[in-house]
């Protein structure tokens, strides 16, 4: 039995306190992925709440056979980031959510200007094509697991990241261009 069985066991016999220890594991990457699903980096944290709470009321339907315990969680972010999305587009009457600024502010700033269009060239990629890149790519997940958490098959999770990453290219290609090998 892993340690991640083991811990889930002991909330679900009754040790809230173990929940504490998924808690620090998993803050930091569920932050990440709702950050950069949503595009909005002031209220991931109060989402990745709601999520861990989420989590913790519906542990005992996990199933250590059907997937590993970071896909089941991130699929939980993935719904409630989509939730929030929705409701941010019926606020702001479809407006595209706007990237958090992730630039230190000691880059220089042609790296600022850089991370800004890659920033904005990532929230023009469709939800879906975004959603599938930002697992695989910044979160770390095989194709299968993203596959388990979108979802859907590996090849449209494939086709997916595929396409992402071209019209990331196309939209960024000219970056670098001018700069001396």
């Amino acid at each position: 039995m892993t340690e991640e069985t083991d811990v889930i066991e002991r909330v679900i016999n009754g040790d809230t306190e173990a929940f504490r220890t998924l808690v620090e594991r998993y803050q930091g990457p569920v932050i990440r992925m709702i950050a950069n699903m949503t595009g909005n980096g002031q209220d991931c944290e109060s989402l990745a709440q709601d999520v861990f709470l989420a989590a913790y009321a519906k542990l005992k339907t996990f199933d250590p056979a059907r997937s590993r315990f970071s896909t089941w969680l991130f699929t939980i972010a993935r719904n409630r980031s989509i939730n929030a999305l929705r409701k941010q587009r019926l606020a702001a009457g479809a407006r595209p959510p706007q990237r958090a600024d992730t630039a230190d502010p000691s880059d220089t700033l042609a790296r600022r200007e850089a991370l800004a269009r890659l920033d904005e060239a990532l929230a023009a990629l469709p939800g879906r094509q975004r959603r599938a890149l930002a697992l695989v790519e910044f979160e770390g997940l095989s194709y299968e697991e993203a596959a388990q958490v979108e979802g859907t098959r590996i090849g449209t999770i494939r086709s997916r990241i595929s396409r992402a990453r071209k019209a990331l290219m196309d939209a960024l290609g000219h970056l670098g261009a001018d700069e001396p090998c």
